[in-house]
């Protein structure tokens, strides 16, 4: 094991106060036990204002113990966490993930972190069946609270059928529950929230949500939560078909290898060739590298759509009769998401199309399952 104590940036150092005795201390993430508690202590505030930090480095610098044996170390280094910029200058920080679940130092904080207008960090903590974990929620501020929507959390929080909702309070930091009503999104994360232009409610949209402890499905409609009433709308009710093609053994699939590979195939160079050597070493074969390429063009008259730079890596679009088609590659599964109406036999045709051409690449049998 390396013992060697590791050099951090200038500006990322701890200041005088952050003594060895004192991180130990505060080491390890704790949730409050009023609402709020407030947890401010200089080893916290210090690599909450260090958000490039992550915990292993703060870890090793002051020679902590293991994340193995003692459990994760707290961190300011978060996915999934909201900033709320409000009026005053104070900004509100709310939850976030620390690294993933296969992650020693992995954790979902339920915490908020509040910085002034001069910099100074403070930290409070609620306990658990006040604010559970949260991360890929949505913050929207609305005059004096912050309305907190969605969460992914722990696959042990996670109800289908039921929206996250909290309103955390600007001046005293509390955070009460919202009990909704109408029809919700759901468990609902990665999503964006919209303040009405009359701030009497926020629209949601995008994400993706849980159907299930086996599922989870992007979200395709926009959602209304009235802010007198407490009530949910449902905006839209978009009817487009989802199919998911999966290796018939349920392993994991070798696209994102393949996609690394590709850039190579023309192998000009030596280091193109050492990179196809590897890939291939991975996969165990050379990918066919023109089905690859026309994985996603079904034998029938289609447009291939240019991706913006916010879509997922792994997706790719194509047009059929104006109407979108789209195609998002996972480690397990490929979905392809048709946005709109098309003849119930061209839908086949273009998964049948995919499903066999994934076959040919994977060297192996695919099903199709649709999900929607």
């Amino acid at each position: 094991m390396d013992t060697t104590k590791p050099t951090l940036p200038r500006d990322d150092r701890p200041p005088r106060a952050v003594t060895r005795e004192l991180f130990l201390e505060w080491r390890s993430p704790r949730v409050g036990v009023s609402n709020p508690q407030r947890l401010t202590n200089p080893v916290w505030s210090w690599l909450a204002s260090r958000r490039e930090l992550n915990a292993y480095m703060a870890n090793r610098y002051f020679d902590g113990p293991s994340s193995m044996t003692v459990g994760p170390c707290w961190c300011g280094s978060r996915f999934g966490q909201s900033t709320t910029a409000l009026p005053d200058g104070r900004s509100l920080s709310i939850g976030g993930e620390h690294e993933d679940h296969y992650d020693p130092d992995f954790y979902i904080y339920n915490d908020v972190i509040l910085t002034t207008p001069s910099g100074e960090v403070e930290v409070y903590g609620y306990p658990d069946e006040v604010f559970p974990p949260t991360d890929f929620h949505t913050a929207t501020l609305v005059d004096d609270r912050v309305v907190i929507l969605g969460c992914l959390g722990h696959p042990r929080q996670r109800l289908p059928g039921v929206t996250p909702s909290f309103a955390l309070d600007t001046r005293t930091l509390a955070i009460t529950p919202l009990v909704t009503t109408g029809e919700n999104p759901g468990w609902i994360f990665r999503h964006s929230a919209e303040l009405s232009a009359d701030r009497r409610s926020i629209t949601v949209r995008g994400g993706e949500r849980v159907e299930s402890t086996e599922q989870i499905v992007e979200n395709i409609d926009d959602w209304s939560l009235d802010l007198a009433s407490l009530a949910w709308t449902r905006l839209t009710d978009r009817a487009w078909p989802l199919w998911e093609l999966t290796r018939a053994d349920g392993a994991r699939n070798h696209l994102m290898t393949m996609r690394w590979a590709s850039y190579h195939a023309a192998m000009k160079s030596e280091f193109d060739r050492e990179q196809i050597a590897t890939h291939t070493a991975e996969i165990g074969w050379v990918p066919d590298f023109a089905v690859y390429a026309g994985r996603y063009a079904p034998p029938m008259e289609h447009r291939a759509v240019e991706e913006d730079e916010d879509a997922p890596v792994g997706t790719s679009r194509i047009t059929i009769d104006g109407v979108t088609v789209r195609y998002v590659e996972g480690f397990r599964d490929v979905r392809i998401t048709v946005e709109g109406a098309l003849p119930p036999e061209t839908i086949r045709a273009l998964v049948e199309d995919a499903r066999r051409k994934l076959e040919t690449l994977e060297r192996t049998a695919y099903a199709a399952k649709q999900i929607r």
